[in-house]
């Protein structure tokens, strides 16, 4: 996040901390009046299948969306995992519009689900489907079918089976560790893939989730590097005297637009991956950053202090004029466009604090989204109905995810740490 003439500090220590999954718990802090009741019936299991129950995972997921309120296990009347055993008007009395049931069965190491949805009021099914998972795959299983119901009574793609990057920190004798994870977008099942004494900062996904660009300052001085997750490689693409920051991958996932200020102030910069020859975007004594492209690559919008105060600011991606984006308010900064285009979420800054809003471009409607003082970093989830965030709750930051009409907020609380600059995959 960026705060007025002090960009650069942003660039350099907006540093960030989050608890490992373990102790990770997933709080509800704001639902949705509108939301549609759905019974994720607890699924029948057969053989070992370890400490995964799917119903909870699922139940968890859709719950978290905004547009579902599911009932507790405890206030059901039955539990029936086979269509058959399904009598409809217990789940009409408890006053639900859908229901899922399912079974699991441990096969060598593998299982095989299934699972039924149904329309509560007319006992139509809606949906059966089959699959098979492996021991480790079994969340991921639950996530998948949490998209799939979510699709199918939404008529929108889920975001559930995705996955997100931040960076954590622990302290370590009297410094601190710094470690870039990649986790389920639950928080689940987060691995490391890059661990520094030195800060680690600012990781954005590739067009095809398989890379992540950051920044670290291993080597004591920012540098841009980009890391293949599949194998673990790395290459330096950007070690520049002074700032190396914010990078962005194009939607074709060949340059990156980056912060440098190597030529005197910071500005934007487009890099190409594949020969390392630099465009230079913007050369103004302002501070210009925190560079994204448009989902079409024409465009690349920036924050910018040229007005006097950070404001967003809209620029072909070939380099020329540069329009003003945002006019409510005296801040808004870090700007990130949702999948198609038609949304523009931001850090805006009023009263004194820095909360997140959502802007249609059709319109330039704002909407802010969230209640804190201190909330930065929002990506959208790739279906545009999510928004990513980092929240400071008494001096203390968590990930946060907030719907985009502002009417569901939850929180990824851990047990200890902080966490800042979240990012949701492809």
């Amino acid at each position: 996040m960026l705060i007025p003439r002090v960009l650069i500090v942003s660039l350099l220590a907006s540093l960030l901390t989050v608890a490992h999954a373990a102790g990770l718990t997933i709080e509800i802090t704001k639902g949705s009046q509108t939301a549609v009741p759905i019974a994720i019936v607890p699924f029948a299991q057969q053989g070992s299948i370890g400490n995964v129950k799917l119903s909870d995972v699922i139940s968890s997921d859709l719950g978290g969306s905004g547009f579902f309120k599911t009932l507790s296990e405890d206030d059901m009347l039955t539990k029936p995992s086979e269509p058959e055993r399904v009598n409809f008007k217990d789940w009409q009395v408890l006053g639900q519009d859908y229901m899922a049931i399912g079974q699991v069965v441990g096969n060598g190491g593998s299982y095989n689900i299934q699972f039924h949805l149904f329309n509560v009021h007319n006992g139509q099914l809606l949906m059966g489907y089959r699959l098979t998972a492996g021991a480790n795959e079994l969340r991921r299983a639950a996530h998948h079918i949490s998209d799939l119901i979510y699709e199918k009574l939404t008529g929108r793609k889920g975001a559930f089976n995705t996955r997100i990057a931040y960076v954590t920190s622990v302290r370590r004798g009297n410094g601190k560790q710094f470690m870039l994870q990649v986790a389920d977008a639950d928080g689940y099942n987060p691995r490391t893939i890059a661990e520094s004494p030195e800060p680690i900062m600012a990781p954005a996904w590739s067009p095809d989730g398989s890379k992540i660009a950051y920044v670290s300052f291993h080597t004591k001085r920012s540098e841009i590097w980009v890391q293949t997750l599949a194998t673990g490689q790395r290459e330096s693409v950007s070690s520049y005297p002074g700032i190396n920051g914010a990078p962005a991958f194009s939607p074709d996932g060949s340059r990156l637009a980056v912060t440098l200020s190597k030529d005197g102030s910071p500005d934007i910069y487009v890099l190409n991956l594949g020969s390392r020859s630099l465009t230079r975007l913007t050369n103004s004594l302002s501070i210009d950053t925190e560079p994204t492209w448009s989902p079409d690559g024409s465009s690349i919008l920036f924050t910018s202090d040229q007005g006097g105060k950070p404001q967003l600011y809209l620029m072909p991606a070939s380099g020329g004029k540069a329009s003003r984006v945002t006019f409510q308010g005296d801040y808004n900064a870090r700007g990130r466009f949702s999948a198609d285009g038609r949304s523009l979420a931001m850090v805006t800054g009023s009263g004194g604090g820095y909360k997140i809003a959502v802007m249609d471009m059709a319109s330039r409607t704002v909407n802010v989204l969230t209640e804190g003082n201190l909330d930065e970093s929002p990506s959208f989830a790739p279906n545009g109905s999510m928004v990513l965030f980092a929240a400071n709750r008494g001096g203390r930051s968590a990930l946060s995810v907030v719907s985009t009409d502002g009417a569901m907020q939850q929180k990824l609380a851990f047990e200890s740490g902080e966490v800042r600059e979240p990012a949701w995959a492809p």
